[in-house]
């Protein structure tokens, strides 16, 4: 098992390496560059388009609104990366790692623009009119029969990372947290956790987008107007912080107080790589959401969905990272999501721990419940219709699973099976960005003013 573990770590450190953040980085910037900057200069007409899309577009395929689809996939990114992994980037690479963090969510909605462009364009709809898309389908659809295999290893690593990441972990974390902060024993938080999972993912992609579109905004802007509060608190703070964000973004920090210092090479790694863990862009995964949206275009699918990484990674982290930085706890000594937490309550004595605890506990629920349809789309194109049922059991034993169990390798292999996700969708994101550029072409010289 010794060797085992080790090798994992070796893997772990190769495919969350600076090649790796490389590829990634270089496809979100070369897709950038080909759609000539449109996904930033778009950002109004994507939250335009996604307000208009609460209701079905007529005469098109799908169970669930293009709003809908979007809170799905918000549900499964908006999560511990939002809260641990923003303090994990900034307690190994400083503030300045803040700043890589902000690069990678601007390129990166370029590739999650293009990902749900493919997954829509190639998803494949049934006699009931459901549909069923993603990478593998876009590689399946897209690239013909010598490329099936690629769409295959997809799938896989998808199915399996799905029920570390988005599964386990998550109610490992939920269970952690309510132990620390309320004294309530893991079995019970999963019992519970459990129970309610069940009520939501038994009922499938309809269930499940009803009840993100209706919890994930009310906890996005409740995450906010509280990291706000502190803001304004700490308001004479705010330039020095965004001075330390811009200066350590390309100066090493020096060792203070609990911090051990970090080279400039550091805070672009860990900013990059937690930034890509939290809105999950290059990993394919928000296509597969998107693309069970009742829409007649790919484009506006695209506008749409681009919105859930500006939303997670350049508001969300952005508060939980100057919260951090102007409350001055950031070199602590504090990591993970006991730095944020030691921030909120830092700035709001006796209720800041609490209500960290709670943004953290929704975050983790909807987190399972996104990842869920995730899962269920990758078995699915492994196994077939016969797979959904037994999958969906298997997902929610895992969260008690999870609450219940030590989940340090688990966690380990977990998000090496997510990185590696990356590779397949990035070579049929480069393989396939012609049919992009067009589509995007084509709807804009109709469409002149994005509608």
């Amino acid at each position: 098992m010794e060797f085992i573990h080790k090798l994992v770590v070796q893997l772990n450190d190769l495919v969350w390496g600076v090649p790796m953040l490389v590829l990634i980085l270089g496809t979100g910037m070369f897709l950038m560059v080909m759609l000539k900057g449109m996904p930033i200069l778009r950002i109004a007409l994507g939250f335009r388009l996604m307000w208009r899309g609460r209701a079905k577009e007529a005469a098109s395929s799908g169970h669930v609104s293009p709003f809908q689809a979007l809170m799905t996939g918000l549900s499964a990114t908006v999560g511990t990366g939002n809260i641990a992994g923003v303090a994990t980037a900034i307690f190994l690479g400083g503030p300045g790692a803040l700043f890589w963090m902000w690069c990678t969510a601007l390129v990166g909605m370029a590739t999650k623009y293009s990902e749900i462009v493919l997954a829509v364009h190639y998803r494949d709809v049934d006699a009931n009119g459901e549909c069923s898309g993603g990478p593998m389908y876009a590689i399946k659809n897209g690239l013909g029969r010598s490329w099936h295999w690629l769409g295959f290893v997809f799938a896989v690593f998808g199915g399996l990372a799905g029920f570390g990441i988005g599964n386990m972990v998550q109610s490992n974390s939920m269970a952690e947290v309510i132990k620390t902060t309320f004294g309530v024993e893991h079995w019970i938080t999963g019992a519970i956790t459990t129970a309610i999972v069940a009520l939501v993912v038994l009922g499938g992609i309809k269930r499940i987008a009803k009840v993100a579109s209706s919890l994930v905004p009310f906890m996005c802007i409740g995450y906010i107007v509280m990291s706000v509060v502190v803001l304004v608190l700490y308001a004479s703070q705010l330039l020095a912080a965004f001075g330390l964000i811009f200066t350590h973004a390309f100066t090493p920090v020096a060792a203070t107080g609990g911090f051990a210092g970090a080279a400039v090479m550091m805070a672009i790694q860990y900013g990059v790589a937690r930034g890509i863990f939290s809105n999950e862009a290059g990993l394919g995964t928000a296509g597969i959401a998107q693309a069970a949206a009742a829409t007649n275009s790919p484009v506006r699918s695209g506008l749409i969905g681009m919105i859930g990484t500006f939303i997670d990674t350049i508001v969300i982290c952005t508060m939980t990272g100057l919260v951090i930085v102007c409350t001055g706890v950031w070199d602590s000594g504090e990591r993970g999501a006991s730095l944020s937490s030691a921030a909120f309550e830092f700035a709001l004595p006796g209720v800041g721990s609490y209500l960290l605890a709670l943004a953290l506990i929704i975050f983790t629920f909807t987190t399972i419940l996104g990842w869920s349809y995730y899962g269920e789309r990758c078995w699915m194109y492994l196994v077939g219709k016969k797979a959904i049922l037994p999958f969906r059991v298997l997902w929610v034993l895992a969260v008690f699973g999870g609450a219940v169990f030590q989940l340090d390798f688990v966690w380990l292999l977990a998000d090496t099976l997510n990185a590696l996700m990356a590779i397949p969708n990035l070579i049929s994101l480069l393989l396939l960005s012609p049919v992009v550029f067009k589509l995007t072409k084509d709807y804009f010289e109709i469409n002149r003013s994005g509608y």
